[in-house]
């Protein structure tokens, strides 16, 4: 599909034809309805984003409740180095 567009037009909306003219679409700048350019990328190829599986994990099953609150407490061994309660008797 070509998408015409006034050059007074496409000074407020550039971002939007670059980025059209990146997707593949035609974008054709016209002067009184005239058609005088066409925006094209070079030779380079569009960046096509990652896709992303939601639920990419959802084989191995739901979570039980203790494998979820490993995520939720806070952990034993850190909340002990932050009270520094193992070395205490190192520095009396």
């Amino acid at each position: 599909m070509t998408l015409q567009v006034n050059i007074a037009e496409a000074k407020a909306r550039l971002s939007e034809l670059v980025a059209r003219a990146e997707a593949g679409e035609e974008v054709v700048l016209a002067r009184s309805g005239k058609p005088i350019l066409r925006l094209q990328t070079l030779s380079r190829p569009v960046r096509k984003k990652k896709h992303r599986f939601i639920g990419a994990l959802a084989h191995l099953g739901p979570l039980t409740d203790e494998e979820a609150n490993l995520f939720l407490e806070p952990d034993p061994e850190f909340e002990a180095a932050a009270r520094s309660e193992d070395e205490d008797h190192l520095y009396k």
